[in-house]
């Protein structure tokens, strides 16, 4: 979890030992014990009710390593997580045991330019759980800063609790384009970040979303949700030309906003080319 924690034995007297998913080595997972920090007078106690696997947890299993992070040594894996409260800190006003909550999987230092600037989410000292070296959630507990606990309505499960944050990607994405109702929309990729991103492109009020893929399922899955339109497209550098010209087809109109959500050279130069300047 966020403030670290170790495997450790049985205990003696008797209480639950807490559990967790570690990862050992490649395609290397193993569930034992992991000891918690104490309750800090700000901290939680959360039960672990849902935890999603994200693509850097695979990446983590297949290769010890996502992008610059490498793990180093066994490491507790999982990002998206919701529970239930346990137990509260000693100043903790805001939550008690018993409340549904979803979890914000990143604790920013608090100090720094960005932090103070109220874009925590670029701080570089940010603990997030399962990047090496921290631990991450997919335990039977965790403690964690309270008022990084958010409360979920009784009309919202734990699993939806559990993808509040990829789903919180695609918003951020929505905002920092300004997506609203004169805003045509361009996908790349059709994984669940592209799927949360389109949710939320439409949620914004685009009016029209073209998302491009390279797997059938995946298109099926996006037009069930709502894409206006699909195009499946090859991972051949040499057909972008030609896709281009089926993107903007399928578009019908101008494409004034494209996210790329695979993160291929192929895709970014895709949305370059099919995005009006």
């Amino acid at each position: 979890m966020g403030k670290g924690g170790m495997s450790q034995g049985e205990k003696e007297d008797g209480e639950e030992v807490n559990m967790a998913a570690w990862l050992l080595g490649v395609n290397t997972l193993k569930i034992q014990p992991f000891e918690l920090p104490s309750l800090g007078p700000y901290d939680v106690l959360v039960r672990m009710k849902a935890v999603g696997i994200c693509g850097s947890d695979v990446h983590y299993l297949k290769t010890l390593r996502c992008a610059d992070f490498v793990v180093k040594e066994p490491m507790v894996i999982g990002h998206e997580c919701a529970g239930v409260i346990e137990k509260v800190g000693s100043e903790v006003k805001t939550l008690v045991p018993g409340d549904r909550v979803a979890l914000e999987p990143g604790i920013s230092c608090w100090r720094c330019d960005h932090c103070k600037g109220g874009r925590y989410n670029l701080c570089p000292e940010m603990k997030f759980f399962a990047t090496p070296p921290v631990h991450g959630s997919l335990a039977n507990q965790v403690v964690h800063p309270a008022d990084l606990c958010f409360k979920l309505p009784d009309n919202v499960s734990l699993e939806e609790g559990a993808m509040c944050e990829p789903l919180s990607v695609g918003l951020h994405a929505c905002r920092r384009a300004n997506i609203g109702p004169e805003t045509n929309v361009l996908i790349m990729g059709a994984g669940p970040i592209g799927l949360v991103t389109m949710l939320g492109a439409r949620a914004f009020g685009a009016p029209r979303i073209v998302i491009v893929d390279v797997d059938d399922y995946r298109l099926s899955v996006a037009k069930e949700l709502g894409a206006d339109n699909i195009v499946k497209v090859s991972t051949n550098l040499q057909d972008i030309a030609e896709e281009v010209e089926k993107i903007q087809k399928a578009m019908g109109t101008g494409i004034d906003v494209s996210f790329d959500c695979a993160g291929f050279n192929k895709t970014m130069s895709t949305a370059l080319s099919a995005t009006r300047a």
